[in-house]
């Protein structure tokens, strides 16, 4: 009999005020007690709505029906047959918006907490058993991929264990992608990526890292290594910015840059002498998880006063929910409604204060959201020392202009067909670089049907 508890387990957290000044992760996770209660919720339905709700696939009731009976090994172990990094997923994925949101259990209370749970026999499993590595039957054909992000990681691992010989190319002198520069050490532990990497090299994927396709080798000299086909999956690094005056003033970043350098750079780590502006009073403009994180990552750097600038409402931002929550408990300032017009730099070009408009929503745009508008007159200034722009990214162009027979759209995304094929034959792309910046669950799903269309032409 199921629990009818109309309330998830909740997730113990650190304090929002000490936090608020380290790079710890701010949930400590469940405890295999606190995971068997919130699997009990689960009603095990017979037509799996959740599962609809999964870009990868994975078999949710079944993986919950496992913990609930304490089989924490075995609840893995049914997830990893669909998600190549189940503890990454657990963390990050907006579950509120896929496989929670299909819960039935949603309808009259809250879901259950199948990240939670997800995260939980992950952990449970790195914490407690040697990976087993299956024997792989080698094929004899090879496969580059470009890019050792989400998208690139799932389609290498869903390769190798085909019997594919698989190489990663990797621009950074490490592999992960967003999830090692993009996502800060508080929501995902590096150690965690690491350790999920370290599987698939155990699969035999191999990874060359400093490899910047397009400026190194191109595409096209990979197939003249001996490969037989390509999957892109170098995502979307580009930064945006809005072309307002004093956008080029010392203390001006962009969120990718910000958080590559705390991140990857590790300038949250007093031993590295990272260069990075310790600032008193921060402006992140723009409203998704990326600006959360910059945020939160400047408040743990020591400004005093962080502002979260965006020119819509609440219920408009993209941003998760429960960032949005610990953003708001770890006393991040949000300035709604509002929107950058200047950006104010003193003699020495330096970065003083931001002057904002006040804005008052219209009607909807062609994306559904109601458009914002100026209200005349109502500028003002926040006195800000730094301020980052994370209005999202864009694929860089390195690899579409230095390919042969590649095609993209107007917003440099690759063109590709329903096999995640591009417009040249045996390059397959996924992720970002086709979607533009979305999500890593979403890049992963990618990865996954790219890998399955390559291992189904190369195979014939």
């Amino acid at each position: 009999m199921a629990d009818m508890s109309p309330k998830k387990t909740p997730m113990p957290e650190q304090p929002p005020l000490v936090r608020n000044k380290n790079f710890k992760e701010v949930s400590t996770g469940y405890t295999p007690e606190m995971a068997m209660a919130e699997a009990n919720r689960c009603l095990n339905c017979k037509n799996k709505p959740c599962v609809s709700g999964c870009p990868v696939n994975v078999q949710i009731p079944d993986f919950i029906s496992k913990i609930a009976e304490g089989d924490f090994k075995g609840a893995y172990q049914k997830i990893t047959e669909n998600n190549a990094l189940p503890a990454v997923c657990g963390r990050v994925c907006p579950q509120e918006m896929q496989c929670e949101g299909k819960c039935v259990r949603g309808i009259k209370g809250e879901s259950v907490a199948i990240g939670r749970l997800e995260r939980f026999a992950a952990d449970y499993y790195m914490q407690n058993f040697e990976k087993e590595i299956p024997v792989i039957k080698k094929n004899g054909k090879k496969v580059a991929v470009v890019g050792g992000g989400p998208s690139g990681l799932t389609c290498a691992g869903e390769l190798a264990r085909k019997g594919y010989d698989v190489t990663i190319f990797e621009a950074f002198h490490t592999a992960g992608g967003v999830l090692v520069y993009g996502i800060p050490e508080f929501r995902l532990p590096k150690a965690i990526v690491k350790k999920e990497i370290e599987g698939l090299e155990a699969l035999g994927v191999k990874i060359m890292t400093d490899m910047v396709i397009g400026k190194v080798l191109s595409v096209d000299e990979i197939f003249l290594m001996g490969f037989d086909a390509v999957f892109i999956g170098s995502g979307a690094g580009l930064p945006m910015f809005m072309g307002i005056e004093g956008e080029g003033s010392v203390g001006v970043y962009s969120a990718n840059e910000f958080l590559t350098r705390i991140n990857l750079m590790k300038a949250y780590m007093d031993e590295y002498d990272t260069p990075i502006k310790r600032s008193n009073s921060v402006a992140v403009v723009g409203g998704g998880n990326v600006a959360m994180d910059a945020a939160r990552s400047a408040k743990r750097l020591g400004a005093e006063n962080v502002y979260i600038i965006y020119r819509r409402g609440e219920e408009e931002m993209p941003a998760r929910k429960e960032e949005v929550h610990h953003a708001k408990e770890e006393q991040i300032d949000f300035k709604l409604l509002c929107n950058p017009v200047r950006i104010i730099a003193d003699e020495n070009s330096r970065v003083i204060g931001i002057e904002c408009v006040k804005m008052e929503l219209g009607e909807p745009d062609a994306s559904g959201r109601r458009r914002p508008k100026e209200i005349e007159g109502s500028n003002f200034v926040i006195d800000v020392d730094a301020v980052i722009m994370a209005l999202g990214t864009s694929p860089n162009p390195l690899i579409r202009t230095t390919t042969t027979g590649i095609e993209a759209n107007k917003r440099g995304c690759l063109v590709v067909d329903e096999t995640m094929q591009t417009t040249k034959d045996n390059v397959y792309a996924g992720g970002d670089a086709v979607t533009g910046a979305a999500t890593v669950i979403l890049a992963m799903g990618a990865g996954k049907k790219a890998a399955n269309a390559i291992d189904e032409k190369l195979s014939k």
